[in-house]
């Protein structure tokens, strides 16, 4: 496999995930009509000189293979690199080259950036990591090759879960191969701290509070945390499924309903992830997602929030679910499912690889490389039909509940499920600054939110 990374160092990944959050605040609404376009070109200028720096200083001499696709994505952690390397072994099976290029940042924003200057550059890969309502925006600007041949083929409207078929098909055509389902509403907790200190999994937030009081007291940091923007957004989403379930949680970043945003449920939201800060330890540092997951798995943070990836990060460190970490649901919210789903989307500016990009995305929906990816990077199969005696009990429960009713569904709006990314990136930058700064007013916070989610008929 072929490998290029941008490395970036960590203040450079958060200047520009800051510069992408902090150009979409409430005051900006007079200069909504070009604010996209002035956006792009801001990150453009921004992102160009850091990702100069840390490109290769030569670039490779050797003629790039034919049968051969260029994968731009954001997986870095070591479980997200055992499902490339798995993709990429699959894929060479086929007798195709997956030439890997990796952009560090683990809500992809930087990868997001890389991929629009490249388009902008006519520079574009075969292949690009593309979740949620980003494949929409991407289709719409006729960017992305259909796959309705690839998906006639393999009968992919019998063999999805109505909700994964959906989201590949926002439009006319089918846009993106589908690779796993994601539950992010889990709370990871590590079972040999809590049978020292004869404590059950938390089920309500009552138990949650008496099982942290109880790890405070011998040491432990009861809930590991990052104040990673993305992170904290991950966190608060979970709490308002928590305070108003499935229903009120789409209203809220999926309609962007005004009455959701003055609802009570969200200030109560807001009240609990200002609360749950006394659990985290202090200073709460800016960690990567799969650091914290460390934390969890050496003993020194009892618990965490965190989407199934973590699970698959977990057992790449060699410890297994049955034994080693519990996965329940966050309290609040068992009856639920707030989602992400990975999916692959094919670049339509290299027609001479077509053949290879349809390879690809046949080679995804195999009921093997479903199976086998989910079972390293911790997601489950986006198929009706999966082996479910292949899967864990954590990923046996996210499949059964994702698969029983639509209604149980929450688009994950850190995640860019629910919402466009405008939208989103200002609200993930409000709540990091609300999660940092004591002095913002919980009622400040949310007046600020309902600005953000204000839809083009509101104004």
């Amino acid at each position: 496999m072929w490998n290029f990374r941008y490395t970036l160092s960590r203040k450079q990944e958060s200047v520009i995930e800051a510069q992408a959050t902090t150009d979409n605040v409430p005051q900006q609404t007079s200069a909504r009509k070009d604010g996209r376009r002035k956006r792009l070109m801001a990150l453009f200028a921004l992102a160009v000189p850091l990702l100069a720096a840390a490109a290769p200083k030569t670039a490779p001499t050797a003629a790039t293979p034919a049968d051969s696709l260029q994968v731009l994505h954001w997986w870095q952690s070591a479980s997200e690199r055992r499902a490339v390397d798995l993709l990429a072994e699959r894929l060479g099976q086929q007798h195709v080259q997956w030439r890997d290029t990796m952009v560090p940042g683990g809500s992809g924003i930087g990868a997001g950036i890389v991929l629009r200057s490249r388009v902008l550059a006519k520079d574009a890969p075969e292949v690009a990591q593309l979740n949620g309502i980003v494949i929409r925006d991407w289709a719409r600007l006729g960017l992305l090759a259909d796959l309705d041949q690839v998906a006639a083929r393999g009968d992919w409207d019998r063999q999805l879960l109505p909700g994964v078929a959906a989201l590949i098909r926002p439009g006319q055509h089918v846009v993106a191969a589908p690779l796993g389902i994601h539950r992010i509403n889990i709370l990871f907790h590590n079972r040999a701290l809590f049978a020292r200190h004869g404590l059950a999994a938390p089920v309500t937030w009552p138990e949650f509070e008496r099982a942290a009081e109880v790890l405070q007291r011998a040491g432990v940091t009861p809930l590991a945390q990052s104040s990673e923007p993305w992170q904290v957004a991950t966190l608060f989403e979970t709490l308002v499924l928590a305070e108003g379930g499935a229903v009120y949680f789409r209203q809220l970043f999926q309609q962007r309903e005004p009455a959701a945003f003055t609802d009570p449920r969200l200030g109560r939201a807001l009240a609990r992830l200002r609360a749950l800060k006394r659990w985290m330890g202090s200073p709460v540092r800016e960690l990567t997602w799969a650091e914290e997951a460390r934390k969890l798995a050496d003993g020194s943070a009892a618990m965490l929030v965190m989407g199934d990836w973590a699970k698959g990060e977990l057992n790449a460190l060699g410890l297994n679910s049955e034994r080693d970490f519990g996965c329940g649901a966050v309290p609040g919210t068992a009856a639920f499912h707030l989602y992400t789903v990975d999916t692959l989307s094919m670049l339509a500016a290299h027609p001479a690889r077509r053949g290879a990009q349809e390879t690809l995305a046949a080679m995804v929906m195999q009921p093997a490389v479903q199976r086998d990816y989910s079972r390293v990077k911790g997601s489950v199969p986006v198929l009706r039909a999966p082996d479910l005696g292949a899967m864990d009990g954590c990923a046996r429960a996210s499949w059964t509940l994702f698969a029983s009713s639509a209604a149980v569904h929450a688009p994950s709006m850190a995640h860019r499920m629910a919402t466009d990314e405008t939208a989103r990136d200002a609200m993930v930058a409000e709540l990091h600054r609300f999660f940092l700064n004591e002095r913002v007013a919980v009622a400040d916070t949310q007046r600020r939110l309902g600005v953000i989610g204000r839809r083009p008929q509101d104004r």
